[in-house]
């Protein structure tokens, strides 16, 4: 095999999944609960509290295994998560766009099953094949319908495995397309018509679960129906709301980023509180004092605020001789954060103008390069 033809390692893909990125520490959970004589739930391949400590780190306890924090979050809501993902129910994640509902359902999945790739991406446009199962339809000519011709989907094979399969974006798919999962999540059954016995029936292996997510902003566009919505249970994830953890958060995952683009120094820690207040205060219509601030229509998450950090890092190493400062963020902005509404511009332009004016230190630098917005 030639060089050009030789797979990527794990170094060279743009994003492993997260069991590839965290395997170290899962085999460590892993040898923890051998050790301990935890008790783990069959077809999981760690403890339920194993699980959580996976998601939300350890940091700071005696006993730890230095496990990172990879989602901010109150433990007692993980853990609502993790009992959900145990039961004979699926787990519906909703909230704002940006809150890492897609980042905790694959944290999830790669704790509980060790495997999160098994991903169903709602659309308009998603079908039942994409759902269940499809044909190859050289061998179904070939031979006629047989367990050789079927092609497994996410559901199939999360039941055939005893895996968590995870649908994003639900409530983006045809109602009739959501609800081909009422007999998959209340009979753990799924029926394949074209077969014979004993493959026309598979039942669901232990371990098996759903795991959804939507967001509240698509309410409306398909909503559930009434019987899909009883077969899950209900977990809003909401966004960081202590500013100290969402810095630590932006910090940690822009710096992680940008190593792997080569840049070995992030954004000065200064620069990301200024990038962490600035979001906030345009996400909840306040400053950190109080007086109103004119919102914006995009959601201003933490994962844009990343977003944001890491175009600020990229600007300046690639085409600045000087370290990242305010007027690299306020460029990275334009593309990130203002999408292509005029009046967004216009509200941030205020928000440097005016509310910004006066502050010290980074913030003199937005101010300072608040013109860059008209250009």
């Amino acid at each position: 095999m030639s060089a050009a033809t030789v797979p990527p390692g794990p170094d060279r893909v743009q994003r492993p999944s997260a069991e590839t990125l965290h395997a170290a520490e899962l085999v460590r959970l892993r040898e923890r609960d051998a050790a301990t004589g935890a008790t783990v739930p069959d077809g999981w391949a760690l403890a339920p509290r194993s699980v959580v400590d996976f998601v939300l780190g350890d940091a700071g306890r005696p006993d730890g295994l230095g496990l990172l924090p990879k989602f901010v979050g109150e433990r007692a809501f993980v853990e609502r998560c993790v009992v959900a993902l145990a039961t004979d129910r699926g787990l519906m994640l909703v909230g704002e766009p940006g809150t890492a509902k897609s980042y905790l359902s694959e944290l999830l999945a790669a704790a509980v099953s060790g495997d999160s790739t098994l991903t169903i991406q709602g659309s308009a446009s998603t079908t039942d094949d994409a759902i269940k199962y499809s044909w190859n339809y050289a061998l179904l000519l070939a031979q006629g319908p047989g367990p050789e011709a079927l092609v497994p989907a996410p559901v199939h094979r999360g039941m055939s495995e005893g895996k968590v399969v995870r649908f994003e974006e639900i409530t983006r798919c045809p109602i009739e397309t959501q609800d081909s999962l009422l007999s998959v999540l209340s009979d753990r059954v799924l029926v394949v018509p074209e077969l014979s016995d004993p493959h026309r029936v598979l039942h669901a292996r232990r371990g098996f679960a759903v795991l959804a997510t939507a967001n509240i902003r698509d309410r409306g566009v398909n909503d559930m129906s009434a019987a899909l919505k009883r077969r899950f249970n209900f977990e809003t994830v909401q966004p960081i709301r202590d500013p100290r953890r969402e810095v630590r958060l932006v910090q940690q995952q822009s710096d992680a980023i940008l190593a792997q683009a080569g840049i070995a120094s992030g954004l000065p820690a200064d620069l990301t509180e200024v990038l962490v207040t600035l979001f906030g205060e345009l996400r909840t219509g306040r400053t950190e004092a109080g007086a109103p601030v004119e919102q914006l229509s995009t959601a201003m998450s933490t994962a844009e605020a990343v977003q944001v950090a890491v175009t600020t890092g990229l600007q300046a190493a690639w085409f600045s001789d000087r370290p990242p400062h305010g007027g690299h963020l306020v460029e990275a902005l334009l593309g990130t954060a203002l999408k292509d509404s005029e009046e967004d511009r216009s509200r941030l332009r205020g928000y440097l103008s005016r509310v910004v004016k006066g502050r010290p230190g980074r913030w003199e630098e937005l101010y300072a390069a608040r013109d860059r917005l008209d250009g």
